[in-house]
């Protein structure tokens, strides 16, 4: 009898620690998303994708998994990431991916620590290189310029409106409701011979084609998309492949 009392004194006490242990858990876990600032989300990363521009991440906050996506990152699953700023795209389409999100958040200010009493670091993107192409030899247009003509003067182009043609080296679509385009001519200036397009016209990697648009200095999207000379509202015409 001793026996019995003793082995069922043993699980209550093991019924207890465990209780306290949990409950000790629930508590810290309370604490720690009382301690994050109002509008502030904090999220552990289970899933990766990574593609040319974006790292696609499958994350869980408060027991309910979503897909965010930041500016291409190093981050791996297990990792904690939080932020204030996002935008979600429903049915958003990744081209790249061949597959379409139901929903995914697109984050401006991911950061790898909690908020405390410094400053929180950003993810650090990482560089999208883009390469020149050597094989590439456009004329002007009738009344345009070449990527060379811009970047040797670009504050006169700043706020006009520029045609300049182009092969299409990379193309991105729907990202923040534009299409993302990197031409180039064969020319270049200081090393820059890449331009950078947003438009509402698709075009396939490799044609060759005409844009019309307004030439912004310093231009800063958000999320990770910040440029020096972009092309923006581009029409497209005369587009060969």
């Amino acid at each position: 009898m001793n026996r019995t009392k003793l082995i069922v004194t043993i699980v209550f006490l093991l019924m207890g620690i465990v209780f306290i242990v949990t409950t000790c858990y629930r508590s810290g876990e309370k604490k720690q998303q009382k301690a994050l600032p109002p509008g502030m989300h904090g999220v552990v990363i289970d899933d990766v994708i990574q593609t040319s521009n974006y790292t696609y991440l499958q994350v869980e906050e408060n027991n309910s998994k979503f897909w965010i996506a930041v500016v291409k990152t190093g981050s791996k699953a297990g990792d904690s990431v939080y932020y204030t700023i996002s935008m979600e795209m429903k049915n958003f389409v990744s081209k790249e991916l061949n597959r379409t999100f139901p929903s995914v958040f697109f984050v401006q200010d991911p950061s790898s620590k909690m908020p405390g009493s410094e400053p929180a670091p950003k993810l650090t993107p990482q560089k999208v290189d883009v390469v020149q192409k050597s094989d590439i030899s456009v004329k002007p247009a009738q009344g345009g310029i070449s990527i060379a003509d811009l970047y040797k003067s670009p504050a006169g182009f700043n706020g006009k409106t520029v045609i300049i043609r182009g092969v299409v080296t990379k193309f991105n679509s729907q990202i923040m409701k534009k299409n993302w385009i990197h031409i180039q001519d064969g020319t270049s200036n200081a090393g820059k011979f890449d331009l950078t397009i947003t438009s509402l016209d698709s075009l396939a990697v490799g044609s060759t084609a005409t844009f019309k648009g307004i030439i912004t200095l310093n231009k800063d999207f958000g999320y990770g998309y910040t440029y020096d000379v972009i092309m923006e509202e581009a029409k497209v015409s005369d587009i060969t492949k």
